[in-house]
């Protein structure tokens, strides 16, 4: 009896132990894992990659600002050169704008397939929001080399000036956010993307309705509104 009663103390104590040890267990997994969490994301949730675009972002608003106030400074600085009344061709470029406006909705789509881990999606609409934007800037290359033949140049003129400046930034940044998607599509057919892949597709997803909503400032101001 005495033996039956040692044996069952046994089991409980062993019990336990057995407890406790997984209790450890979880709690130092759980303290690693919000490490980890804590190491990647900010106070309010957002995390340090999103929070560092963002701040990119705020720095190219003020950069734009700038630029954009110059533009209409000088835009009646036109000297002996033609003006906008002259050289705009409003059709074309709306249709321009339109094109890159799309490409807006394609990069939706894409971050959409991204967080339904749609890799073939991702990858189709990242290819068709890459070549809106490559249309945009081959229509802006066109209307460039068209003003210019028209007598805008560079040097010409403040508003010559100020205008290449602005829409040729402009432009630039359309570039670079051309050469973001194909990077981002090479590596997803690489399967290179470290870590979250649908952050790594909203990140360049921000960065494109950046230059969008740029764009749509731009057109307004630049060309629907008269000098």
């Amino acid at each position: 009896m005495k033996e039956t009663v040692k044996d069952a103390i046994e089991i409980v104590k062993d019990h336990d132990k057995d407890v406790h040890e997984h209790d450890v267990h979880a709690g130092d997994h759980n303290g690693g894992h919000d490490g980890e969490h804590g190491a990647h994301h900010t106070s309010m949730g957002l995390s340090n990659t999103k929070l560092a675009m963002w701040l990119f972002l705020g720095s190219e608003c003020l950069l734009f600002g700038g630029l954009i106030s110059t533009y209409m400074l000088y835009r009646n600085r036109q000297g002996t050169g033609p003006g906008p009344d002259q050289l705009w061709d409003i059709p074309f470029t709306s249709a321009s704008s339109f094109v890159l406006l799309m490409s807006s909705l394609t990069m939706v789509l894409a971050v959409s397939a991204a967080n339904r881990k749609d890799d073939r999606n991702t990858k189709l609409w990242l290819t068709v929001t890459a070549t809106l934007g490559g249309l945009f800037v081959a229509g802006q290359i066109y209307e460039f080399t068209t003003f210019y033949r028209e007598g805008l140049g560079y040097t010409e003129s403040l508003f010559g000036s100020s205008f290449y400046t602005l829409t040729g930034f402009h432009g630039v940044h359309v570039s670079i956010g051309i050469v973001m998607l194909l990077a981002t599509m090479g590596m997803l057919a690489t399967g290179k993307i470290s870590g979250d892949k649908a952050e790594t597709i909203e990140m360049v997803g921000l960065y494109w309705h950046f230059v969008d909503v740029v764009w749509i400032i731009i057109f307004t101001l630049v060309y629907l509104i008269p000098a």
